[in-house]
Parts: C-alpha cells; structure tokens; sequence
C-alpha cells in the first residue's frame, strides 16, 4: 500500500468535512489540509485591517493587502492536526468564532482571495498523499483527485452540530443565529461567480444527517482502499 493519491471532500459548512478528512489523514498517514481554515484567516485579517464587517466590505483594501498575508499550517501533536497560523501567529481559535463564521462567505467570494489560496493549496498537495476538505477541492483545486467526496445534511442537523462545538468550547451563542448562518453560508457558497460550491460529477455524495461518523469513515475507507 504504497501509492499515495489525493483525496477532495467537497460539501456545505458543518457537513463533518474535517472531522473525516483527520480520520482519514491519520489512519493512512496523509497530510491534511483544511482550506476553510486559510479562508478563515484571511478573513481575520481583513477583520483586524477593518476591510471587512458585517455590513460592508472594502474589496479593494483587501485585494491590495493580500501580498501582505501568509498563511502556514503547524503540526500539534497533543492535537493531533495542524492548526493555521496568520502572519507567524497561532489563530485556531480566532478563526473557529461565529463573527468569522458569518464573514468568511463575504471574503471568500472574492475572486483574487480564491486565486491566491487556490494557488497555494495546489502546492501543498502537488505530491500526491494529501486529504483537503473545502469547498471547490474537487472541482478546481484537484479536478483529477483519486477519490472525490461530496458531504451532505439537513441545515438544521449542521446548525445543530455547530451550536454544540461552539457551546462545549465556551462561546455564547444562539440557535437562531446559527441556523441562520448555516443556510445564508450554503446561499452564498452555491451562488458565487467564481467556483460556486457544487457536487463534481465523479463526486460520491454522502447525505450524513442521519449517519453516524464510524459508519461513514468506514464507507470512506472502503472507497479510498480500492484506489491504492
């Protein structure tokens, strides 16, 4: 079992995306990269920089200030996953908020944003051995990825999950609101001009509302050992 090969997870937010794409990192010793998590941090900055808020947006500032961001992934062995680091400084926990949560859609639609990431996670996986989760992995990052998954559920099963991370790690936060940016980050994800969230047409889809994560990391595995 010595091949390595690309695997894309595609799909919604809070569809398990990462949550899969760990397990399958760690059990065939594959990099993992979390492309929400880049998009999260720019967006931090744009936050930080005042070019992004909840009721406006300063395209240009941001587009001008890109040189200026960098973007790297640090291994956490306690963890056991790479956590994203903004400018040489840990921002995991600054970008997992609901404020970001409710701003990354605006900043992700930007098509220089997109370009500049796309282009760097395409490197990060151009050896093959790699499971990234986003939402256009499949279809723009790596449209000739080994195995293509598309993750499905119902928005209140998302909204859901979402509420109980954010409550078990402390945050106040409403269902409402939730459920809210659920559906308004699925409006705006598959509406986008520039590579709108789709399913690629040799995607497999995996509808987990009602679908435990040992049952589906255990389908998964099953798809990706037929490919090595």
């Amino acid at each position: 079992m010595n091949k390595k090969i690309t695997i894309a997870i595609d799909g919604f937010s809070s569809t398990g995306k990462s949550t899969i794409a760990k397990l399958l990192a760690k059990k065939y010793n594959y990099i993992y990269v979390d492309t929400g998590a880049m998009y999260r941090a720019v967006t931090l900055y744009a936050k930080q920089n005042n070019f992004v808020g909840k009721d406006f947006l300063d395209k240009e500032q941001l587009i001008s200030s890109l040189k200026n961001v960098s973007l790297s992934f640090c291994f956490n062995a306690d963890l056991g996953f790479a956590e994203m680091f903004l400018n040489g400084i840990n921002v995991e926990k600054e970008i997992r908020t609901l404020e970001i949560s409710q701003l990354v859609s605006k900043v992700s639609t930007i098509s220089a944003v997109r370009k500049k990431l796309v282009a760097e996670q395409q490197i990060m996986g151009e050896n093959s051995g790699v499971v990234m989760d986003g939402r256009d992995i499949g279809t723009v990052v790596f449209p000739n990825a080994d195995v293509k998954l598309y993750m499905t559920a119902s928005a209140d099963k998302r909204a859901t999950r979402r509420y109980k991370e954010l409550i078990d790690r402390g945050d106040k936060v409403d269902f409402k609101d939730i459920l809210f940016n659920v559906e308004e980050r699925d409006r705006i994800d598959s509406t986008r001009e520039d590579s709108p969230l789709m399913k690629a047409a040799d995607a497999i889809g995996f509808d987990n509302s009602d679908m435990g994560i040992n049952e589906q990391f255990e389908r998964i595995c099953a798809l990706v050992d037929r490919k090595l």
